[in-house]
């Protein structure tokens, strides 16, 4: 069971103080006032319109300030919210840093002007950056606790990772707590509870109205409840919130009772919901009255020498913000860096090197089976996770039974080769296999994250596209992320049905800073598999099930150095008088469809060309092919309305119109869901006599 504090200040002079002496008590004054001079001269700028956004972290000073004096800056790992200013500031960053990211300017050190203020980046104090969703930094928090134990486990690092209690609503904040727990986690869950989530209170956001007392049942979580107004009594709470981390306990979970003197942010007025009376009880409790006035009363400092700190801080404030706005904006043409590896291009000529095959033709899962194995034994920090994925998680079991080694024995064995640190089943929940593999990925590990079935990868939607893709550009390159995430897909099995046949890559590609890989045939799979591992940008690697033991698909192993690089496709069959463009299931469909259209049509010949590649993709072997045979069709799996054929037909009709001498054409499945019989399912599902017919009517314009 989880153990429970309530924290009452000390009443001896040393408990009412922390222990700190005048110099450490009179910084942490100065620095909570310095965090709320900073809101308001961002407030002032704001409606000046020289900032374009602002949202205040006003009556949490105190216990942001507690965080941070008992955290060890540049050894800790940080997971901020957007209110954590005073955090930041006792962490390291400046005034002036903070106030470049208010007016977006090239020279903010978190993101170069990319992202709204309050979005917190440090690499240097390990503060890793933040995004607008709420609560999705609880599961990175995880997977960075996880990684550090890996890494270094000698080290007593903690990770803190914090929020608003309405963030806490969030499902991703309970899959957080169970996998932390689950493995007795460093983590400092710190809910900073100001009542409001914008306009909804706690008890109309949290059952009973305190997350803490939801919490109790958490194995091993030791849980704090604080006045997070009391500088003090926070300090003794986060330090042994902190303390029980670093003795390896488990994880730690502090709320802190806050106010929010402010609204929400500038695009909010608390008036319209909050009585005069709610806002008169919280100026009452306001940090930045009540602190100073307990040093003065324990003779720490004197009014005198508050007026001299109050008067330096609005000098520093000042020099700050002069020197903000008058600097450089970002440059336009910046707009494209850091969206991608500086370091390693996956789509470079290194990667593009020959076979050599060796062995019998195996199919397309065991060569991915074999080249996970064969990359593991290369590098260390490559862990394996998902659902299932293991051979046996009773690891007393594994001498009695075969294993289970994933639905379809993609990762047999690797549990029993390489042990349970780095191949390991995770609960059933797809937000916390993808979050905790970008937090991992973050510290430097290698993680490949298994969906089980594409079907199932939307609860994942959030991390994998405003945070997985997003992390390198909007920390201007200050973190990256460079997880693997593999995802069976797709159709032709037959009573899959809806959730177990669809497919939907168009999604992906269509996202900034992600690449998205598709093979059809076991060589590929190898050589785009080790590619993505070697890779230093986040991969969406699909695996079509229908193609895993395919006899047709068939290859020797070339070897452990074999890859493929990103963004060239294979010219699978060459030809003259129309051009095929397919990936995935549909690549061997479209080489049948091309033997029936040239055994109709002696003298014409079909080239077909396997993308395997969708973000990036083989735009110069799309333009050579259709430059040739002047005639074109598109085929894919997935939907035709808004499919990943629509870019391509309109990339081809905008730039290659003149070498047209035909409609470019389009073949994909209904737009409607995959359906359990078979029947259906061939119906809705694009077939080899649908190319066929729409080639025919192509080559006959």
């Amino acid at each position: 069971m989880a153990e429970r504090t309530t924290v009452q200040a000390s009443s001896d002079a040393a408990g009412r103080l922390g222990g700190l002496g005048p110099e450490a008590l009179s910084h942490v004054f100065r620095t909570m006032y310095m965090s709320r001079r900073l809101d308001d001269r961002e407030i002032l700028l704001k409606r000046q319109n020289r900032v374009f956004f602002q949202i205040s972290g006003a009556g949490h000073e105190a216990i942001q300030a507690a965080a941070g004096m008992a955290l060890r800056a540049g050894h800790d790992w940080i997971y901020p919210y957007y209110r954590d200013r005073t955090l930041c500031l006792v962490l390291g960053v400046t005034a002036e840093q903070m106030l470049l990211a208010a007016v977006g300017a090239a020279g903010d050190v978190g993101s170069g002007g990319r992202q709204m203020p309050s979005h917190w980046s440090a690499p240097q104090f390990n503060i890793v950056s933040s995004s607008s969703p709420t609560g999705t930094q609880y599961l990175q928090a995880v997977g960075c606790a996880e990684a550090g134990r890996r890494l270094h486990p000698e080290s007593d690092e903690i990770t803190l990772v914090t929020s608003g209690e309405g963030a806490t609503s969030e499902g991703e904040f309970w899959e957080a707590l169970n996998a932390a727990c689950l493995v007795r986690l460093p983590v400092v869950f710190l809910v900073e509870d100001n009542g409001y989530a914008i306009s909804v209170p706690v008890e109309k956001q949290t059952a009973g109205g305190n997350i803490a007392a939801l919490v109790g049942a958490f194995p091993s979580l030791h849980v704090e409840e604080v006045d997070g107004t009391d500088f003090t009594a926070s300090l003794e709470a986060m330090r042994r919130g902190v303390d029980w981390c670093r003795a390896r306990h488990g994880p730690a979970l502090v709320r802190a009772e806050v106010i929010r003197p402010y609204s929400h942010s500038l695009s909010d007025d608390e008036r319209l919901y909050k009585t005069q009376a709610e806002r008169a009880a919280e100026a009452a409790r306001d940090p930045i009255l009540k602190f100073p006035e307990k040093l003065v009363a324990e003779g720490v400092l004197d009014r005198h020498a508050l007026e001299i700190i109050v008067h330096e801080i609005e000098i520093q404030i000042q020099q700050a913000t002069e020197n903000a706005l008058r600097a450089q904006p970002p440059a336009r043409a910046s707009a494209l860096l850091r969206l991608y590896s500086d370091r390693v291009d996956p789509a470079s000529s290194a990667f593009s090197t020959a076979p050599r095959l060796e062995g019998e033709p195996r199919t397309m899962v065991d060569e991915i089976n074999l080249t996970l194995a064969e990359e593991m034994r290369r590098d260390p920090r490559i862990v394996v996770f998902g659902e299932d994925v293991a051979d046996c998680s009773r690891e007393g079991g594994l001498a009695e039974v075969k294993g289970k080694g994933g639905v379809f024995k993609a990762t047999a064995g690797l549990q029993r080769e390489f042990g349970s640190e780095r191949c390991f089943n995770a609960p059933l929940a797809e937000a916390a296999i993808v979050g905790r593999a970008i937090g991992m990925a973050t510290r430097g590990l290698k993680p490949v994250a298994e969906i089980q079935f594409f079907d199932y990868i939307w609860p994942a939607m959030m991390q994998i596209r405003n945070e997985l893709a997003t992390l390198r550009w909007r920390s201007n390159g200050g973190y990256s992320c460079p997880a693997v995430v593999r995802v069976p897909i797709g159709g032709y099995l037959t009573g899959g049905a809806i959730y177990h046949s669809q497919c939907g890559e168009v999604e992906f590609t269509h996202i900034p800073g992600l690449r998205v890989v598709m093979p059809s045939n076991a060589l590929d799979a190898c050589g785009l598999l080790r590619t993505a591992l070697r890779s230093d940008d986040p991969v969406l690697f699909l695996e079509h099930k229908r193609l895993y033991r395919e006899p047709y698909n068939r290859s020797p192993h070339p070897g452990p150095e074999f890859t493929v690089p990103f963004g060239q496709a294979r010219l699978v069959k060459a030809g003259a008088n129309l051009t095929v463009i397919a990936y995935g299931a549909l690549v061997h469909k479209a080489l049948q469809a091309a033997s029936q259209i040239e055994w109709k049509n002696p003298g014409l010949t079909v080239e077909v060309i396997d993308l395997r590649s969708l973000a990036p993709y083989d735009w110069e072997a799309i333009q050579a092919s259709v430059r040739k045979t002047s005639r074109v069709l598109i085929a894919h799996e997935d939907c035709l309305a808004w499919g990943y054929g629509a870019e391509l037909a309109a990339r081809i009709a905008g730039e290659l119109f003149d070498c047209l001498d035909a409609p470019v054409a389009r073949v994909a499945a209904l737009d409607t869901w995959v359906g359990y019989n078979p029947q259906l399912e061939s119906e809705i599902l694009p077939q080899v006599e649908d190319i066929v017919r729409e080639a025919g009517r192509v080559l006959g314009y």
